[in-house]
């Protein structure tokens, strides 16, 4: 049924840029909302950045506010993360969730989960 699943991530070095991907399927993005978690060794998990694509809403981040840019592409069902000027702290597993719309912003109630994609980001 309802899949998502990460690409994108890799090794980049502080100041790079990497994009990733959140293909869905099982299910149309403009029903659900999309958020980007990550989660670093050692740390909680903690959102990153969410979107609405049926209530054109984003959300992000304090820490990555600037920096980090999410969007949608309803033709491809594809959410992405555009994630510019990074720096060592940005390194984690980011992770994929969709979920039902909460009203007023563009973050889902979470109840499905990617497998994750690796942000290393390193000299």
């Amino acid at each position: 049924q309802v899949q998502l699943v990460e690409s994108g991530g890799g090794l980049v070095q502080p100041g790079g840029s990497l994009r990733l991907s959140c293909a869905a399927s099982g299910f149309s993005l403009d029903d659900y909302a999309i958020a980007w978690y990550r989660q670093a060794p050692g740390r909680e998990r903690e959102s990153v950045a969410c979107i609405s694509t049926r209530d054109g809403i984003t959300a992000s981040a304090g820490s990555v506010k600037g920096r980090f840019t999410i969007s949608g592409d309803s033709a491809k069902n594809t959410v992405y993360l555009q994630m510019n000027s990074l720096k060592p702290e940005d390194t984690a597993v980011y992770y994929c969730a969709a979920g039902g719309i909460l009203y007023g912003n563009g973050c889902p109630s979470v109840s499905h989960w990617g497998q994750g994609t690796q942000v290393t980001v390193s000299s």
